[in-house]
């Protein structure tokens, strides 16, 4: 399984205690028919996070709140460009014209509110479910990932809570 997903894909992700419950869920899973393919464990000894797409929320912030920047300081720059130059017939101040004074302090206005907004938005929000994995990873829990068109990952999803069910009731 990939980090990557095709836009008709879908994803489940259980979260199983211990590396045993893990490999017995893979292997149930298999003997219903699921491909490899279609699997992954993520754990101590199995696929790092990376593989298969849980990246770093900081990494993800950080990397948010830098495209955020470029994009918001580019078009604050155009925009005060613009308008002070569109807007206003005195074009001069001092030694140097006053829209490019006031482009360069929407610009770099524009890239602070950018950067911020994207780090905020990769913490919140996409960094978010990655974290509650992570944390998981590290308290020693692993993930089963089930990656496939809707059907196959309703039908696992079926297999693993028959299973759990059984399971609870035979202890």
């Amino acid at each position: 399984m990939t980090a990557t997903r095709f836009r008709h894909s879908r994803l489940m992700i259980a979260v199983l205690p211990d590396e045993a419950s893990a490999i017995q869920a893979y292997r149930l899973l298999q003997q219903y028919g699921i491909s490899p393919e279609n699997l992954a464990v993520v754990g101590e000894g199995y696929s790092p996070p990376e593989h298969v797409g849980l990246v770093d929320p900081i990494q993800l912030a950080w990397k948010r709140a830098s495209s955020l920047a470029l994009i918001a300081g580019v078009l604050g720059t155009g925009i005060g460009a613009f308008f002070p130059a569109t807007l206003t017939d005195n074009l001069t101040w001092g030694p140097v014209p006053s829209w490019v004074v006031t482009a360069i302090a929407i610009g770099i206005m524009g890239s602070f509110t950018g950067a911020v907004l994207g780090a905020i938005s990769g913490f919140l929000w996409e960094g978010s479910t990655a974290a509650v994995y992570r944390s998981r990873l590290r308290r020693g829990q692993y993930l089963l990932m089930l990656e496939g068109p809707e059907e196959l990952v309703r039908r696992g999803r079926d297999i693993l809570s028959q299973y759990s069910v059984r399971r609870r009731s035979d202890d």
